[in-house]
């Protein structure tokens, strides 16, 4: 069977996008391995289905790599709001697409009929371990010490959607994410495997991020990473709450606000590869 995609990307985080008001796949999961294979496939992050809604505008269903289903991708749902908005799905340049995390609410920047830019409210930070989740008592997990192979860390942890572990550190260029990433993935405080970033502060107002993400490995960009980074940098007190963070990622920059109301704000680029097909 023949499908047509499109190759788009938030910053470098790459996927596959595929219509779902006009294709159809059985197999998802499946496909998301074949296809994200750099070598044997197109070559992605993974796949994020584009599909119809009853509650929202449409519907973001969005696979990693390894197959796993995503509950959230903030540089995915930029991308799914520009290709709706070029592709005629949505007429207007405010937005919401439901995901399985919830209803996101988007704001497009359209210049001569492309989108440049789109702001996302990412919800609110979640910061009770219990709805992370991470196996431990209390309201919060800022700043708590972890065993990592053998090696404390003082962590905080976030979820936005999907659960992240934030370590504050110098010298990320120089880290070994391909032996550590593994290690934290599939620590025992995290049930449902968790996604690493590794901060390094700039200023108070430029954080400097890498990402290992749980069914993928090491990024160049991840969206919900940089929104709990921003969380945790302020919850630090590295930054300011209610401040624009430029948080600088190996796929460029995006810009996060950490509101007073505990919600996240996220802005940051969409870009369109190519299209085509694949026989699957």
């Amino acid at each position: 069977m023949k499908l047509h995609f499109t190759k788009m990307h938030g910053t470098g985080n790459d996927y596959v996008y595929v219509n779902l008001f006009r294709e159809t796949v059985k197999e998802p999961e499946k496909l998301a391995v074949q296809i994200s294979d750099r070598h044997f496939g197109i070559g992605s992050d993974g796949l994020i289905l584009i599909a119809p809604s009853e509650v929202a505008d449409c519907r973001m269903i969005m696979y990693n790599a390894d197959g796993s289903e995503g509950a959230m991708c903030g540089n995915g749902i930029r991308c799914v709001a520009k290709y709706a908005y070029e592709h005629d799905i949505v007429n207007n340049t405010q937005m919401r697409i439901e995901t399985k995390s919830g209803i996101k609410f988007l704001d497009l920047t359209v210049e001569e009929g492309i989108v440049t830019y789109v702001k996302v409210n990412m919800g609110e930070a979640v910061l009770k371990p219990s709805e992370i989740p991470v196996k431990a008592e209390g309201e919060d997990f800022i700043s708590r010490t972890i065993s990592v192979n053998g090696i404390d860390y003082e962590a905080t942890c976030v979820s936005m959607g999907n659960p992240h572990c934030v370590i504050f550190t110098k010298d990320i260029d120089k880290l070994d994410l391909e032996k550590l990433g593994p290690w934290f993935e599939n620590h025992e405080l995290f049930p449902d495997r968790i996604n690493t970033e590794f901060v390094e502060i700039i200023d108070d107002h430029t954080i400097k991020m890498r990402v290992w993400e749980r069914g993928s490995g090491e990024t160049i960009s991840c969206g919900t990473g940089t929104c709990a980074s921003t969380v945790a940098a302020v919850l630090n007190g590295y930054c300011k709450r209610g401040e624009e963070i430029e948080v600088r990622i190996r796929g460029g920059k995006l810009y996060d606000t950490y509101q007073e109301n505990g919600e996240v704000l996220m802005k940051g680029p969409a870009t369109t590869v190519f299209d085509g097909d694949i026989i699957v």
